[in-house]
């Protein structure tokens, strides 16, 4: 048995160093990684490539906009046309290529009955797309 004689017992105090040793080893590994793959990246074959435009294949057409207000006012773009005329404007759309998309804006308080007469005059027209403008609703609700 052996005893300890005249020797303070210091194995109670915390060790503040802290060890570096895996951390080093986890950086040199990195290293050698990094070293290792960023030749293999930036080694490339000089080459010319050519120039290329792009061009679009397809023009969109421009869209139509009605509007109808709560009276049953209907809005070619922005000017007042009667049933008529609207349909006959609708018929001369139709056949342009591509055919244009015909928006609907029609006030809170229009009754669906008018926004029908739009939709049934687009119908007769053969416009093919037609949608409705909303107002988003605000944020939060």
């Amino acid at each position: 048995m052996a005893m300890n004689v005249g020797q303070e017992d210091d194995d109670d105090e915390v060790i503040a160093a802290i060890n570096t040793t895996p951390l080093v080893d986890v950086m040199l590994v990195l290293l050698i990684i990094f070293l290792i793959t960023i030749p293999v990246v930036t080694h490339t074959v000089p080459v010319q490539l050519p120039k290329e435009t792009v061009t679009p294949l397809q023009t969109k057409p421009d869209s139509i906009e009605i509007a109808v207000n709560k009276d049953g006012d209907f809005f070619w773009n922005e000017k007042l046309v009667d049933a008529p005329t609207l349909l006959a404007r609708l018929k001369a759309a139709s056949v342009q290529q591509p055919q244009p998309e015909v928006h609907v804006r029609g006030d809170q308080a229009t009754r669906y009955e008018f926004i029908g007469r739009v939709i049934t005059e687009c119908e007769r027209a053969g416009i093919a797309k037609v949608s409705f403008i909303t107002q988003p609703p605000a944020r939060g609700e």
